[in-house]
């Protein structure tokens, strides 16, 4: 695939109805990719597609639906997975159904999407997907059980696809994110009582990221032709501390 025509993309991000995902899309858009806005919420991916204009699509998608992934993976070049859901507890005092519903979204969800999209790429001669996984991936964090196994899963599934893929033109990697300032930490802070400054002062760099910045990274490797396999770690210093 050459990954210099950026007009002539069709790029689908999912969890863009907000945080990481929102700030994916207008990114890419920005570049003058046509972007598909698939997200749970229709009325938040609504607003974003009115925001970015006619190059924009809105697309109500459960993620975990494979009925609903299959036909919404058609004729794209890009794929950014970064619907996720969390959890705040250790595994003991993890029901059964967090577990699963956690692997749920953020396992699941990310496979069905590549599973799906694959085979589309190839047939239009490669394409370019990343998966946005998280720190949680490769270190342990306090009461985060079921979240951290799941990007595991996410980071390991990456790899997976790059090796099996290669040869169908189609590079896959992963951005593993630290701590963002987004509605989804903020209301995580909310319901567990999590302090805004323990959670900067854990970053060596003594903040949270933006969702920018791991946009940034995500354009990067969507254009990266060098790139496939890889995981990129954008944490202000938390895995190097």
């Amino acid at each position: 695939m050459n990954d210099r025509h950026l007009s002539r993309r069709t790029a689908l991000v999912t969890g863009a109805g907000s945080g990481i995902g929102a700030a994916v899309a207008r990114r890419l858009a920005a570049d003058g990719t046509r972007v598909i806005l698939a997200d749970l919420s229709r009325d938040a991916v609504e607003a974003l597609a009115a925001e970015l204009g006619s190059e924009a699509r809105a697309l109500q998608l459960d993620v975990r639906d494979e009925e609903q992934v299959a036909p919404a993976m058609a004729g794209l070049d890009v794929l950014v997975n970064v619907a996720g859901i969390g959890s705040t507890t250790n595994a003991p005092e993890t029901p059964l159904e967090v577990w699963e519903d956690v692997f749920a979204v953020n396992a699941r969800g990310t496979f069905l999407c590549c599973k799906h999209a694959i085979p589309e790429m190839a047939a239009r001669g490669g394409g370019s997907i990343v998966n946005v996984a998280s720190v949680a991936a490769l270190v342990g964090l306090r009461n985060r059980a079921a979240y951290c196994a799941s990007k595991g899963a996410v980071v390991a599934l990456t790899r997976a696809l790059a090796v099996d893929h290669v040869a169908d033109g189609i590079r896959v990697n992963a951005v593993c994110p630290g701590t963002v300032d987004s509605p989804w930490v903020r209301r995580l802070v909310e319901e567990v009582g999590e302090s805004l400054d323990a959670l900067r002062a854990r970053q060596p760099l003594g903040r949270l990221g933006t969702t920018d910045e791991i946009a940034e990274a995500v354009e990067f490797l969507v254009s990266a032709e060098f790139a496939t396999g890889t995981v990129l770690v954008v944490d202000g210093g938390l895995t190097a501390a």
